[in-house]
């Protein structure tokens, strides 16, 4: 790859480049260090734990299980879970066939999961009890034949599995449905009789489908191979190697794993290393995420802004002070300026920044944990990373220009599922292009100066207009509706629709009521205002921009 610009600045002892010879499948990853830290506390979850050794055993029972109902290697099986010891055992088990994860938003609507499970062609699911009744909605027109159906409790002895399910029924969080499942339980005890038979898998076979829009708000599956994700684990260790101890660390992790951030830096990268993970199904109220501070000693944790913001404004967090953390890395969106002073503050650690996308598996950049950190910026290209600003014409601009931003490295997608001109127009000779407005410096750091055009930041989660633009529309009193992102101290951005109504009649209850049914909660409305017209072009095209600057 030759002395890039970025490389003076590495800190000393980072390699520019990794190793990628010897690369398998992702699941020899996970069983190789559930082979070193056997006894070693993997996962921690409400109470319950599963070592190493547990969380393979359990992993190849549940392989044999789905072989025995007929999945096989390349076939797509969706994970609609949260933050539970059963995503990390459902996961490595469908890898362990060779299948191909889906991983799925459990608070999907069902038109959002009817879109994902039908474009992907998934033919078994691994979903939460509590969303079976979402699932139930749209079944018919999805390929799914199996579903094996998690309990929250089901890691949990028997008398507090019990208690779990008594409560949960009183207060009415389990649906009622008519699905025929097989329980998570059952699957494994089933699954222990018939041991799952090894497939042969390369690195270049399809690991998972990551959903994302991209810049055209279409939802579309980022087809990350098993050499994409290994060599993006294989990059971050590299950085983290001289912060961490293997078989000694603790990693809470409060963001989803179903979301590539989370699933590729706290699961696999702290799994390779035997890190215990602290599991969060729910980390608000933000109070009980702050007393795992004080339960367990958490030496690294990830987060968004909006996290990082809430510990910072709990009086628990404070008092605990922790001083056992090692390393924090912020992602998703930008981390405030004010959020990461007053979070080192607390805890002596600064919040380190980096960038990536679901097309990248996902890091490509991130910044040094010692030394030289310029306010602002996301950081250096990852080892065996090349980054560059381009103009419109794809000529590379010189420093301090700002341009498109464009990645190429091992960890780079192998292109879109099943759309091929969308994949032509993000991947040329290698190069993803990512949409955003950047810039370099003498030093090597870059700074994102924009981002995709009318992309929504949410608290880390990407909005993209046309999506919720085509769901106010669908409302009979609506005749034109368009959506921008404001500014919103929460959550970074919130969501904001204005509204040309067909019936004067409708009103901003309405619409909320509206999108409850059909979008997940981060990307409704926060906002409404009426309008007698929208802003547009010569050609009709409504001018978003202008809306957000009015």
């Amino acid at each position: 790859m030759g002395g890039q610009l970025w490389h003076k600045s590495y800190p000393r002892g980072i390699p520019t480049e990794i190793s990628l010879d010897n690369l398998t499948h992702v699941a020899n990853l996970l069983e190789q260090a559930c082979t070193r830290y056997a006894s070693r506390t993997a996962m921690s979850c409400m109470g319950s734990s599963l070592t190493y050794e547990e969380l393979n055993t359990h992993a190849s029972w549940l392989a044999g299980y789905l072989q025995s109902i007929g999945i096989r290697k390349a076939d797509r099986v969706a994970l609609m879970l949260p933050n539970l010891p059963q995503f990390a055992v459902a996961f490595l088990a469908v890898q362990k066939i060779g299948a191909v994860c889906v991983n799925t938003n459990p608070l999907y609507t069902p038109r959002e999961m009817q879109h994902q499970f039908g474009d992907s062609g998934a033919v078994a699911i691994i979903i939460l009890d509590l969303f079976l009744d979402k699932l139930e909605k749209i079944l018919l027109q999805t390929q799914i034949k199996n579903i094996v159906s998690v309990s929250i409790g089901d890691y949990l002895p028997v008398w507090k599995r019990a208690l779990l399910s008594t409560v949960l029924r009183i207060k009415g969080a389990l649906p009622n449905h008519s699905l025929s499942t097989t329980s998570f339980l059952t699957a494994l005890t089933r699954g222990r009789n018939k041991p799952h038979q090894p497939v042969t898998i390369e690195p270049d076979d399809l690991c998972m489908l990551q959903y994302t829009g991209g810049t055209t708000g279409i939802s579309k599956g980022a087809m990350l191979t098993h050499r994409n994700v290994q060599a993006n684990v294989r990059q971050i260790n590299v950085i983290l190697a001289k912060h961490l101890v293997e078989g000694e660390e603790c990693v809470l992790t409060a963001l989803p794993l179903y979301h590539i951030f989370a699933l590729t830096v706290n699961l696999l990268s702290m799994v390779n290393i035997g890190a215990e993970s602290v599991l969060v199904p729910k980390p608000i109220p933000i109070k009980n995420t702050a007393k795992l501070f004080k339960k367990y000693k958490v030496t690294a944790m990830t987060g968004v802004n909006t996290l990082f913001n809430a510990l910072n404004n709990c009086p628990l967090f404070r008092q605990l002070a922790p001083k056992s953390l090692k390393i924090v890395v912020g992602g998703g969106m930008s981390v405030q300026e004010v959020v990461s002073r007053q979070f080192e503050k607390i805890t002596g650690v600064p919040i380190i920044e980096g960038y990536g996308l679901t097309e990248s598996s996902p890091v490509t950049h991130i910044n040094p944990f010692e030394g030289n950190r310029p306010i602002g910026s996301i950081g250096l290209p990852l080892p065996s990373t090349e980054a560059k600003i381009i103009n419109e014409k794809e000529q590379e601009l010189p420093i301090g220009e700002s341009g498109e931003l464009i990645i190429r490295g091992p960890q780079v997608m192998k292109g879109y599922w099943q759309r091929e001109l969308e994949t032509a127009q993000v991947l040329k000779n290698g190069w993803l292009h990512t949409g955003d407005v950047a810039k370099i410096d003498s030093n090597g750091f870059f700074y994102i100066v924009d981002r995709k055009k009318d992309m929504i930041l949410v608290s880390g989660f990407n909005v993209y207009p046309n999506e919720v633009e085509a769901v106010l529309a669908n409302h009979p009193k609506v005749l034109e509706a368009a959506v921008v992102g404001v500014a919103d101290s929460q959550s970074g951005e919130a969501v904001k629709a204005f509204i040309v109504a067909k019936d004067p009649s409708l009103s901003e209850q309405e619409l909320r009521s509206f999108c409850e049914d059909q979008l997940t909660g981060y990307k409704r409305p926060r906002q409404y205002e009426f309008r007698k017209e929208l802003p547009k072009t010569n050609v009709g095209k409504i001018l978003r921009r202008e809306l957000k600057n009015s």
